[in-house]
């Protein structure tokens, strides 16, 4: 009996984790995503244990600022490009990196705080946001 009742106890849990992991990611789009990142900075978490911060400012440029991660010596260390909304993702476009391609991301918002992106290619990771 006491096993059953533990197995169930565990079960409740379980569900009751996925259903809050759930309601809180929010894959967002158009409008939503545009409200989400305009006029913020977003710190990008590298592999490295640094952050990477893109300022998306309201006038559709975004700046990009690798200087205290030192990528000067592998890339323009900083940079200014634009920025816009198309459908559900977000897209971006930098004179120089990515050799000056337009790459977009889909974004799920994971809190007030913090979102997950996936880049076209499917590369991946998450970020927090401030502003």
């Amino acid at each position: 009996m006491f096993a059953r009742f533990s197995t169930f106890i565990l079960a409740v849990v379980g569900v009751s984790v996925l259903i809050a992991t759930s309601a809180r990611a929010e894959p967002l789009a158009g409008s939503e995503l545009k409200n989400f990142v305009n006029g913020k900075r977003i710190y990008l978490a590298t592999p490295f244990g640094g952050e990477f911060p893109l300022t998306y400012k309201r006038s559709g440029a975004v700046t990009g600022d690798g200087t205290a991660l030192g990528l000067g010596k592998f890339l323009a260390p900083r940079e200014t490009g634009r920025w816009w909304i198309k459908g559900g993702n977000l897209c971006q476009q930098w004179p120089s990196w990515y050799d000056g391609k337009p790459t977009c991301f889909q974004i799920t918002k994971t809190g007030d705080k913090s979102l997950d992106w996936v880049r076209q290619d499917g590369r991946r990771g998450t970020a927090r946001i401030e502003g």
